[in-house]
């Protein structure tokens, strides 16, 4: 008889632009590896044909309706999950991802869309996560982080607009969701991070 390889873990990091969700997601993914994890980190949008259109069409404000965001993000994540999240889970590797479809609802919520809809279409396909990590800061400081990284995403990277988008990071509720106080010095938030990472494992 054959046994069946365990899944590997999903975690998910989220937050809005600035957070600091990248530097703890890549630092998480160092400790699951010395650890003995056989982890891998993955990030959306992707490298992929959709993610590429995404971060091209993000220079420019207002160069798609909110609709058509939303159908580029569900087609980018749908070759995610088919391409590289679930092959990586059924292996038996641990997934960080950064970004998932709760970034979607937010960010596209703050736009208009009905964040409930979002939730479901998304819940249709995506493999729901283990454990969801939202790093909450207020847009204010956030957009200060990334001002010195030179270019700007013009469609996401607006204060008015990530007020409205952190208000609903803020309210992602559920046994697999975590807030965490982005404000703090890393290495304090990768502890904070690693007390609800650790029971999982």
């Amino acid at each position: 008889m054959t046994r069946t390889k365990p899944r590997g873990l999903f975690i998910v990091f989220e937050g809005i632009d600035g957070s600091g969700k990248t530097t703890q997601a890549r630092r998480l993914l160092r400790r699951l590896r010395r650890r003995g994890r056989r982890a891998v980190f993955f990030r959306e949008p992707t490298r992929g044909r959709w993610g590429r259109e995404i971060r091209r069409l993000a220079r420019r404000a207002d160069s798609l309706t909110p609709k058509e965001e939303l159908e580029l993000f569900v087609k980018d994540r749908r070759e995610n999950v088919a391409r590289n999240l679930e092959p990586a889970l059924a292996a038996g590797r641990d997934v960080v991802l950064d970004r998932y479809y709760f970034s979607t609802i937010a960010y596209q919520g703050a736009k208009g869309l009905d964040p409930g809809r979002i939730r479901r279409l998304n819940e249709s396909f995506a493999i729901p996560p283990d454990l969801v990590i939202v790093l909450d800061v207020e847009a204010a400081a956030g957009l200060a982080r990334i001002a010195g990284r030179g270019s700007r995403d013009e469609l996401f990277e607006r204060e008015d607009y990530l007020v409205r988008v952190a208000r609903l990071f803020r309210a992602f509720a559920g046994p697999a969701v975590v807030h965490v106080d982005g404000r703090g010095e890393p290495r304090a938030i990768a502890r904070a991070i690693w007390a609800e990472v650790e029971p999982l494992i």
